[in-house]
C-alpha cells in the first residue's frame, strides 16, 4: 500500500483517514458543533407551536373583527372614503391570509431554539399584533379615524422592526411579512384619507 505524509510522519492508506480527522480545522469542528446543537436545542413537538401561533393571531382577528363588523354596515358605510378604497368584502379574505401568514413566520422564528433564544424577535411580534387589534377598536371602536391614524404608524414601526427581526433569523419569515407591511401602508393612506375627508 501507498504511504502519505502526516504530521506524525509516513502513515498506511488505511490511517489516514484518522490522521485527517486528528488535523481537521477548528472551523469545521464548530461548524459541526453548531449543526448538532441547532438540531438537539430545536423545541419538541414543533407542530403543537404551529398551532399555538395560528390561534393566536386569529384569536387576535376575531378581537379585531367583533369591534369591525357590526360598524361596517352603520358607521363605516355613513363615511365618505377616497376613490381607492376597496370593496368591503375584500378585507375578510386578505387579513385571514396575513394572519395566517403572521403565524407560519413567528413559529418558523420560534421552531429554530425555542421561545429563549428568539424573546426579541417574538415579543415584538406580539406588540405588533396587540397594536393590530388596538386599531380596530380606535377606528370602528371608538370612530375615531383621527387617533387610529396615529396609531396605525406606530403599528407600522413595529411591524418593520419585527420584519427586519424575523429576517434575521429566518429569509422566509421575513418574507412572509412582506404583504403584510404593504397592505398595513395601504391601510395607513387609507386611514389618513377618511380622517381628512370626514
Amino acid at each position: 500500500m501507498e504511504a502519505f505524509s502526516c504530521r506524525s510522519g509516513p502513515v498506511l492508506l488505511a490511517d489516514f483517514q484518522c490522521c485527517c480527522t486528528r488535523s481537521r480545522n477548528k472551523f469545521a469542528i464548530a461548524v459541526e458543533e453548531a449543526l448538532r446543537n441547532m438540531t438537539e436545542n430545536k423545541p419538541k413537538r414543533q407542530w403543537i407551536g404551529l398551532i399555538v401561533f395560528v390561534v393566536l393571531c386569529f384569536t387576535a382577528a376575531w378581537l379585531g373583527s367583533s369591534v369591525t363588523t357590526p360598524k361596517i354596515g352603520s358607521w363605516y358605510a355613513s363615511l365618505t372614503k377616497p376613490s381607492f378604497n376597496p370593496p368591503n368584502w375584500i378585507f375578510g379574505p386578505v387579513w385571514s391570509a396575513l394572519y395566517l401568514s403572521m403565524a407560519v413566520a413567528a413559529w418558523l422564528v420560534w421552531r429554530q431554539k425555542g421561545w429563549n433564544d428568539a424573546k426579541g424577535p417574538l415579543s415584538l411580534f406580539g406588540i405588533q399584533l396587540g397594536l393590530n387589534i388596538g386599531w380596530s377598536w380606535i377606528f370602528f371602536g371608538m370612530e375615531n379615524p383621527a387617533f387610529a391614524f396615529v396609531e396605525i404608524l406606530l403599528l407600522w414601526a413595529v411591524i418593520t422592526a419585527t420584519m427586519l427581526a424575523f429576517w434575521r433569523r429566518s429569509l422566509f419569515a421575513g418574507m412572509l411579512f412582506v404583504p403584510y407591511i404593504a397592505w398595513v401602508t395601504f391601510a395607513a393612506v387609507l386611514n389618513c384619507a377618511i380622517w381628512h375627508l370626514n
